[in-house]
C-alpha cells in the first residue's frame, strides 16, 4: 500500500477528531460566557454558541481539505511522520488561531457591555466645588 495514501488517511482521521473535539470543548465551556457578554439572555448564547460552532467546522474542515494534498510522494515510516506532524502542526496552529481571535472579539463585546452597565448617578450633578490650595 502506498504510504502517502496512509498519511493522508492518517491526516484526515487525527484531523477531524481533533476539530470534533475542540468544537465540543468550545462550545460546552463558552455557553457561560457567551451568557454574560450577552447579558444573560440564554437562548440568545445558546443559538450565537451553535452558530459560532457550526462556522469553526466550516472553517477548519475547509482547511483541513485544502491542506490535504501532499507534493511529496511518502517513502518511508519517517517521511510519514515529518508530513503528518508538519500537517498536523499546523492544524493545530489554525484551531488556535481561531479561538483566540474569537474569545478576543467576545471579549471585546463583552467590555462594551460592561461599559454600558455602569450605574448611572441617582441624581444630577448639584454644583462644583474648586480644589483648595494644600500649602
Amino acid at each position: 500500500m502506498d504510504l502517502t495514501v496512509v498519511a493522508y488517511v492518517v491526516y484526515l482521521l487525527i484531523s477531524v477528531a481533533l476539530t470534533i473535539w475542540v468544537a465540543r470543548t468550545l462550545s460546552r465551556n463558552g455557553r457561560i460566557f457567551l451568557a454574560d457578554v450577552l447579558k444573560g439572555d440564554e437562548k440568545l448564547a445558546e443559538a450565537v454558541n451553535h452558530l459560532l460552532v457550526v462556522g469553526f467546522y466550516l472553517v477548519n474542515f475547509g482547511f483541513v481539505a485544502l491542506y490535504l494534498s501532499q507534493d511529496e510522494a511518502v517513502t518511508d515510516a519517517r517521511h510519514l511522520f515529518e508530513a503528518l506532524s508538519v500537517k498536523l502542526g499546523v492544524v493545530l496552529l489554525v484551531l488556535g488561531v481561531m479561538h483566540l481571535g474569537n474569545v478576543y472579539v467576545l471579549n471585546k463585546i463583552r467590555r462594551r457591555g460592561a461599559m454600558e452597565r455602569q450605574v448611572v448617578p441617582p441624581v444630577p450633578p448639584q454644583g462644583w466645588t474648586a480644589p483648595t490650595a494644600r500649602w
